[in-house]
């Protein structure tokens, strides 16, 4: 009994919050659920980043909708990237549930049912508001990372970029990078290596080559205008909660090259367009990336450096970075260590491998007297975690088996109607999915073409271009008299007359 008590005083104290927070679940010791032991996480520490990791069943997304819903309840917006297309029921109320009761009976808070207000976002095909940046917003250095260029090559492309923003000619969408690129190598060859140095044809072929293999990809729908502004992703409803955006992803989960390409951007064009929030006492926004490890598993060596600066340094504008995955070992150590909530759910031990990455996701976690960590880790059922947080003076708060809270809206997709009725009612999706195909870089390069050849062709003397001239009417007769049905053709003849 004594244990027990001392057990609920430590999560009372380690858990307690002078400013707001939210609250995740109730406390778990030898299989019960200690009612009124909430777990409370700061908002202050929100920005500080997270993970929520876990076997597949375990509860991972339900969690990502409580942790969503709460944040959304507190007038803190939320973007979810929902790869396998189970998140749009955010927007309707949950029906409840006896079993659902029972469980918030156990943490002891109410359960409310209710919907939450939902932007649905796209960048492939799928309906939605449309996602989109330009190339000249990506610029040379991001580009050249999630192409993986070399040195030389990534040289290459802050010319041409150079080049462009010299001439002011835009690089609105891939097909504007493809013609500077040509042009670099052709018509154009003289000009700008005159001014800029010299441009490789492998070099630039090269480049043309993983372009096209980003396209193949979908990436063509992703540049171009009208650009997304991402402070449209930080709006409140007009009851003051904050808009949850889910961007749905589901038909381009074998396109790694693609999803990692808009989430970088998303990423440092946040990262550049906020300001400086200091040690503030809410987040600014919170990003979900849902399926983590497939960011990770394509990623470049350069990629990955290009990620974890990002990660360090966006805490600062209040922004927290959430990614869920199945086991902490899908993130790199790098970025794991600047995460600071852990919510682990169950992992499975079938063979030596999985008990030897059950050990090493427990030392993941602060030591406890009150739990075998590596034990637990297996034992945990369906929407029960180990938590571990930073409380509001950044300080890791004791490890602690959670019951999480039910989700109040729907735990199921949208239907087809219900979706479209979500997408209609949008007050941004008018404007972002209107075509816009303003003049730009291969507009411009195209009629600068015209000019460079219309004067080589009179730079030529007019002797040289009549006898070129010529040339091009007699050849197509030569090639008719030299060929070989001509000539059998000739000799048929021959002979009958010969005969």
């Amino acid at each position: 009994m004594a244990k027990k008590e001392e057990f609920i005083d430590l999560i009372a104290n380690g858990y307690r919050s002078k400013g707001e927070f939210i609250t995740l679940g109730g406390a778990v010791l030898e299989g019960e659920t200690l009612t009124g032991s909430l777990v409370n996480i700061p908002l202050k520490t929100i920005n500080r980043h997270g993970l929520i990791s876990g076997a597949t069943g375990t509860g991972k997304t339900k969690t990502l909708q409580v942790f969503a819903e709460n944040l959304s309840e507190k007038g803190i917006p939320v973007v979810l990237m929902d790869l396998k297309g189970d998140l749009s029921g955010l927007a309707k109320p949950s029906p409840g549930h006896p079993k659902i009761d029972e469980r918030h009976a156990k943490i002891g808070i109410p359960f409310d049912a209710k919907g939450f207000p939902v932007e649905i976002l796209t960048i492939s095909e799928q309906k939605g508001t449309r996602l989109r940046a330009t190339v000249t917003e990506f610029g040379p250095v991001l580009l050249s990372r999630i192409l993986g260029l070399s040195e030389v090559q990534e040289g290459i492309l802050a010319i041409l970029f150079q080049y462009c923003d010299d001439q002011q000619m835009g690089l609105l969408d891939l097909k504007d990078l493809k013609k500077i690129l040509q042009f670099s190598t052709q018509e154009g060859k003289q000009e700008i290596e005159s001014k800029y140095g010299r441009v490789s044809t492998a070099s630039t072929g090269s480049i043309l080559r993983k372009i096209v293999a980003l396209e193949q990809q979908g990436a063509d729908l992703f540049f171009g205008e009208r650009s997304f502004d991402v402070k449209d992703l930080c709006r409140l409803s007009e009851d003051g909660r904050g808009v949850i955006s889910v961007l749905r992803l589901t038909d381009i989960q074998d396109k790694p090259q693609m999803f990692s390409t808009f989430m970088l951007q998303l990423l440092a064009e946040i990262y550049q367009s906020f300001p400086e929030q200091g040690d503030s006492d809410r987040p600014e926004l919170v990003l979900f990336i849902d399926e983590a490890h497939v960011v990770f598993d394509n990623a470049s060596k350069s990629l990955l450096d290009q990620l974890e600066s990002i990660v360090k340094l966006i805490r600062s504008k209040g922004i927290g970075i959430y990614f869920v995955t199945q086991n902490p070992k899908d993130i790199p150590s790098d970025v794991l260590s600047q995460l600071g909530l852990k919510i682990q759910h169950a992992l499975r031990a079938f063979t030596a491998k999985d008990r030897k990455a059950i050990k090493l996701a427990a030392e993941n976690y602060p030591d406890s007297d009150y739990y075998d960590t590596d034990k637990v880790l297996t034992e945990l059922g369906i929407g029960e975690a180990l938590v571990s947080a930073l409380n509001e003076k950044g300080i890791p708060t004791p490890l602690v088996r959670t019951m999480l809270r039910a989700p109040m809206s729907r735990m199921d997709i949208l239907t087809p109607s219900e979706l479209d009725a979500i997408i209609d009612d949008s007050k941004i999706a008018t404007r972002y999915n209107e075509i816009v195909d303003s003049e730009s870089a291969y507009e411009i390069l195209n009629r600068k073409i015209k000019r460079i050849q219309a004067e080589a062709e009179k730079s030529i003397p007019v002797k040289q271009r009549r006898s070129s001239s010529r040339r091009t009417t007699i050849n197509p007769v030569i090639k008719v008299i030299t060929s070989a049905t001509f000539i059998r053709g000739v000799f048929g003849i021959l002979k009958k007359v010969f005969k």
